[in-house]
């Protein structure tokens, strides 16, 4: 009953309601999905194809391959007050196993991301278990990145950066309709851990930027999910993060999930964003400090996303299924203490992303 009850909200809520860690101990089906996506907003638009393959292996290792590709036209707002318009394409590779071993799931990974200038390879591990008669399964991982910063036109300028992350999590069967997952996370940054082509603002004069080149953070994660009994089920979440640059973010969802037939499901979600400014963040600084930074993503802001998405089931049965998935979210920014030096005024923007993919299991 369990694993149905679990199987029944994983699909409820999958895709745009990716069930995280409420899942069952078993490996992925055999299977693949063919993505298209597209972002615009803020002056930057970024689309391309992103696939991927899953095989299992002796009924105990699944493999997984991804490609995911960006083309990025940006001309954002730190882009056009300080430099040109410009046009890059992002490659992502990765490759994932999983085993499974009776109440035991291992999976590790390994992912490598090319552009002009910047790679970023990154590998993880993470371990599930299951215990008191499948009803808990506790989680915990760890990830490893590490970067190279270059800088277009700047041979000379060579950085690195590394990046930490540690998870726990657990997840909580608290009835036949609802779970309950509590997750954790710590983060450690180190190297360097800005652009090299933004720039601060001093005394109404640009400045090159300057981040301190550590940076420590910490996640908490709670979420919530109910089988209403009638086809629908719903979703709650909530996060905290703080770290030692002085940020401290809020991040609040919830959704609605239904099954309209046998063959087509529809998810509706909204998700608020808020959160405090770095304490070396400044729009115009008027005082000499060791570090200053003026990225908007630093500042004091808020964003409010609503998002929904739809999937048909084109095929079941006959030894594989077809599902045609299709997702559009909406996000309106603003700024607190960030403005269009062009104009003086708070910026803010809206953003656009959508997606369209079709996936097989077989």
């Amino acid at each position: 009953m369990w694993r149905r009850l679990l199987a029944l909200l994983s699909g409820l809520l999958g895709g745009v309601f990716a069930a995280g860690p409420a899942r069952a101990l078993d490996l992925p089906e055999d299977g693949a999905t063919a993505l298209f996506h597209l972002f615009t907003g803020g002056g930057v638009d970024a689309y391309g194809p992103a696939v991927l393959v899953r095989k299992k292996l002796f009924d105990k290792v699944s493999l997984t391959g991804t490609y995911y590709m960006d083309a990025v036209s940006n001309a954002s707002i730190d882009v056009v007050t300080t430099a040109s318009k410009y046009h890059e394409v992002r490659n992502e590779f990765g490759l994932a196993a999983d085993y499974v071993y009776r109440e035991t799931q291992i999976r590790f990974g390994l992912s490598t991301s090319h552009e002009p200038d910047y790679t970023a390879n990154a590998g993880a591990l993470d371990i599930a278990q299951e215990v008191f008669s499948g009803m808990t399964t506790i989680s915990l991982g760890v990830s490893r990145g590490a970067d190279t910063v270059l800088k277009t036109g700047s041979p000379e300028f060579h950085q690195k950066a590394s990046h930490w992350q540690y998870r726990l999590g657990a997840t909580q069967i608290l009835s036949p309709s609802w779970i309950m997952s509590a997750n954790f996370e710590m983060l450690a940054d180190d190297g360097f851990l800005g652009s090299p082509y933004r720039v601060a603002r001093a005394f109404g004069t640009t400045v090159p930027e300057r981040n301190p080149r550590t940076r420590t953070g910490r996640a908490i994660k709670f979420r919530l999910l109910g089988d209403l009994g009638a086809r629908d089920s719903v979703f709650f979440g909530y996060r905290f993060f703080s770290d030692t640059w002085d940020i401290k973010a809020h991040t609040a969802e919830m959704g609605y999930s239904r099954y309209f037939g046998d063959d087509w499901l529809a998810d509706i979600y909204a998700r608020y964003y808020t959160q405090t400014g770095a304490i070396f963040y400044s729009n115009d600084a008027t005082t000499e400090t060791v570090f200053l930074s003026r990225n908007r993503q630093l500042s004091t802001y808020n964003n409010g996303a609503l998002g929904a998405k739809l999937q048909y089931a084109l095929r079941r049965g006959g030894g594989y299924d077809l599902r045609l998935n299709g997702a559009l979210e909406y996000t309106r920014f603003k700024f607190k203490d960030f403005t269009d030096v062009r104009t003086g005024e708070l910026y803010g923007y809206s953003s656009v992303v959508m997606q369209l993919f079709l996936t097989a299991n077989y």
